[in-house]
């Protein structure tokens, strides 16, 4: 080891909410391919259905803030600084060999030796010249898959990646940020005013000519860093000893108020609720869901518990379960058309759990080989490494 590990952290529950996260973009993405594939009848047109993959994504945002921000925090008391260039090699370790791995199936095997996965009706990369079809993949290497969507389009069993994309783009600069600024609590909230900022400029300019302008606001939107910044408000709030937010953390881990969140949170959901701007109604979920993650990692009080094993391990999995699903549930499709057994009651456990199978398969075999890695370079063991710390 470069340096002798001096502490480990585990947050209960977390890998609970990463598989809800997953879930709820899979059963999102089920009904999606219905759609995509003309296969009636599909609830895409069902509003909580069609939230369910954006909000499990932004439950991921926020999740990974509330994470990465508290130990960069537990790193900077225990070393006295924050190692940019070992945390960048701590990411790259988890995130890249999936990443890549399905950019590779994604631009070269499925398209190539199994044609009939792709919908040939869609926006697809795949049916450009040569020189586009290397412009999209460059920007896929490069971690620019959310620019992808917006630039080139739909690239089948890929474009999913946008969010990934999204959280290296957060993690290049986060480190830098949160190593350079002293009042985190200044930092953290003008990243979020920032982006509601911006936001609001780009909804103002979104039916302009200049298409330069038009496709920059559509990557903004793929870019909601200030779900992150409030995950990691909830940090440091649950970090900080500083007296302002010890009563703010009093406040959030009352008992009636985690109840009412809870209900805020199911009943906004089960009924659409949104705001007038988008990036407001994802704000209020971001803020509901920090809430909740703070709570079930660290107040000894919380009201409900999601510390099972097999929440456990398949919240451990829960990138495969991203990163593979899309691939799964057209892979399951088609099958049962074949078979010609399609419905929902085959449909949704045999594409959730052969996604289950193959994300078991790729922890064990592929992704545990690099994890291993990240505890080289790190000051604080956290997550998948800690039973062995």
């Amino acid at each position: 080891m470069d340096q002798k590990v001096q502490k480990s952290i585990y947050f209960p529950n977390l890998n609970s909410i990463r598989f809800i996260a997953a879930l709820l973009v899979i059963i999102h993405h089920i009904e999606q391919f219905k759609s995509v594939f003309n296969i009636y009848p599909n609830q895409m047109n069902n509003p909580v259905i069609g939230s369910f993959g954006p909000l499990g994504v932004r439950l991921f945002f926020v999740l990974s803030g509330f994470l990465i921000t508290y130990l960069l925090f537990a790193e900077k008391e225990v070393s006295g600084t924050i190692s940019i260039t070992k945390f960048y090699i701590r990411r790259a370790l988890r995130i890249w060999p999936l990443y890549y791995l399905i950019v590779l199936l994604a631009f070269f095997i499925v398209p190539y030796f199994f044609p009939g996965l792709v919908p040939q009706h869609a926006e697809v990369v795949h049916g450009h010249p040569i020189a586009w079809k290397i412009f999209s993949l460059s920007l896929f290497i490069f971690f620019l898959p959310n620019f992808a969507l917006v630039y080139v389009g739909i690239v089948p069993f890929a474009s999913h990646l946008w969010s990934i994309g999204t959280e290296e783009q957060f993690y290049f600069i986060w480190p830098v940020l949160m190593k350079f600024f002293k009042n985190k609590f200044v930092l953290l909230l003008s990243v979020v005013l920032f982006y509601l900022g911006a936001s609001y400029v780009f909804y103002l300019f979104q039916d302009s000519s200049m298409n330069w302008i038009r496709l920059l606001g559509l990557y903004w939107k793929a870019f909601p860093i200030d779900n992150m910044a409030i995950g990691g408000i909830f940090a440091l709030i649950v970090y900080s000893s500083a007296p302002a937010f010890i009563k703010i953390k009093a406040f959030i881990f009352n008992r009636y108020f985690q109840v009412l969140v809870l209900v805020l949170v199911l009943v906004c959901i089960s009924c659409s609720v949104g705001l007038p701007v988008e990036a407001l109604s994802y704000e209020l979920y971001a803020i509901l869901f920090g809430i909740l993650i703070a709570n079930l990692a660290a107040n000894d009080r919380r009201i409900i518990n999601l510390e099972y094993p097999l929440f456990n391990y398949l919240g451990k999995i829960s990138y495969g379960l991203y990163m593979y699903h899309p691939l799964m549930i057209v892979v399951c499709m088609k099958c049962l058309i074949h078979f010609n057994c399609f419905n929902n009651y085959f449909l949704y456990p045999t594409a959730i759990l052969s996604t289950i199978a193959v994300a078991g398969l790729s922890y064990r075999f592929f992704e545990q080989q690099f994890i291993r890695k990240k505890k080289r370079f790190s000051t604080v063991i956290s997550g998948d490494n800690t039973a062995s710390a």
